[in-house]
């Protein structure tokens, strides 16, 4: 594990993150009808790298949500697809920002600093909610994986994608939220091409914990169905060219 980066201290921004993790609790409560199944996989502490499927913009929210810990995150957080009355709600929490094609220097030395103080960071591995079957996992979170030793906590959201259509007809969506057991660390021991297929192979490992925890209509790429895998097909192609990439 990396030492402590002066820079990045762990935690921070605790008042206006308390005010809005009793907002996610009041929302959800409000919006959904929450099934939170597997509790008892929660870890006292970190470091951890918390993972999970991401198809609506509002998958934070539930992870801030069923999470105890005070939790940091790392990710682009354009918005293309969101309202704008609720894009302000990321950067008031703030997190550490990360660019499609960038080596994301910046971030990288946070997620180090905040695992090496035994913290959690928060992670979509798709890198975008443009999608609404599981797409592969850019290369990032298994990246990260290795440099830090972390432990991966798998998280399956179901049904944040009904919230709003549910919504314009007074009803309640039913949400449920799955959390796998932890598992972990991973190395690489690879250089060159080998170490890039190591790191490829993660992020394929990690997908699929997390497949295991969503509908199996939902799965996608990590289906074991073959015609839901070949429509799958092209999710991971970015869609929004006119938008900046995260």
């Amino acid at each position: 594990m990396e030492r402590v980066d002066p820079e990045f201290q762990y935690p921070r921004r605790r008042l206006i993150r308390g005010l809005l993790r009793r907002l996610a609790y009041v929302s959800l409560a409000v919006l959904t009808d929450l099934q939170v199944i597997g509790r008892e996989n929660l870890p006292k502490g970190g470091p951890l790298l918390v993972v999970a499927n991401h198809f609506s913009f509002i998958d934070p929210v539930a992870m801030v949500r069923v999470t105890p810990w005070p939790l940091e995150f790392v990710g682009g957080f354009q918005m293309p697809n969101a309202p704008a009355s609720v894009t302000w709600i990321p950067k008031l929490w703030g997190y550490y920002p990360v660019y499609r094609g960038t080596a994301s220097r910046y971030a990288l030395r946070a997620a180090e600093s905040v695992l090496a103080q035994g913290g959690v960071l928060g992670i979509f591995p798709e890198a975008g909610n443009w999608a609404t079957v599981l797409r592969p996992a850019r290369p990032g979170v298994a990246f990260l994986a290795v440099r830090t030793g972390a432990r991966i906590l798998p998280m399956g959201f179901d049904g944040l994608l009904d919230v709003f259509p549910r919504l314009r007809k007074g009803r309640r969506a039913r949400v449920t939220v799955r959390i796998g057991k932890p598992f972990g660390p991973f190395r690489a021991t690879g250089r060159g091409r080998a170490r890039r297929q190591q790191l490829e192979a993660i992020g394929h490992e990690i997908m699929r914990h997390i497949a295991d925890l969503i509908s199996p209509e939902r799965r996608g790429h990590y289906s074991d169905d073959p015609a839901i895998r070949a429509a799958a097909q092209g999710t991971e192609i970015y869609p929004w060219a006119d938008a900046p990439e995260g």
